[in-house]
């Protein structure tokens, strides 16, 4: 076990190994997402533990959560830090809620992907009977149906 966390990658090697890109490495480590040490040669090091940062990085970003959310959850322990499973609960929980919405969201266009999500639109058929004369564009903008669905 020790020796995994001690053990340093060459940037070629995260790249390989996470499926992130090189630009994305230098990118994350220029945010404070991660971090590396340079060797005499000025080449950056980082410890094998990356990987898990980056596994939580590139799921986080594919269910929508924003880059700089992600930045401020991991902004609470030290960089390449092995988080234990209380840490990772706290940070995943603070996710739950955002990602509860979005489900639902989800769930409410798909659901009135055929029908009106009141957009404004006016031009489905269906529209002078759920939105005559554009009420609901009178109330703001966007799919006031669907919005009011999550809310």
């Amino acid at each position: 076990m020790a020796v995994e966390s001690t053990r340093m990658l060459t940037v070629g090697e995260v790249a390989r190994r996470s499926g992130v890109a090189v630009s994305a490495l230098h990118f994350y480590e220029a945010k404070g997402l991660i971090a590396s040490t340079r060797t005499a040669g000025n080449q950056r090091r980082y410890p094998a533990l990356v990987l898990r940062t980056l596994a939580i990085i590139k799921v986080a970003q594919r269910t929508g959560i924003p880059l700089e959310e992600i930045r401020q959850a991991f902004s609470r322990y030290p960089p390449n830090s092995k988080l234990t499973a209380a840490q990772w609960g706290e940070m995943s929980s603070a996710w739950r809620e955002d990602l509860n919405a979005r489900i639902r969201t989800l769930e409410a266009l798909r659901d009135s992907l055929d029908n009106c999500i009141g957009c404004g639109c006016l031009s489905l058929e269906e529209c002078p009977l759920r939105n005559p004369e554009d009420v609901l564009g009178k109330q703001g903008t966007g799919g006031r149906i669907l919005e009011n669905k999550t809310q």
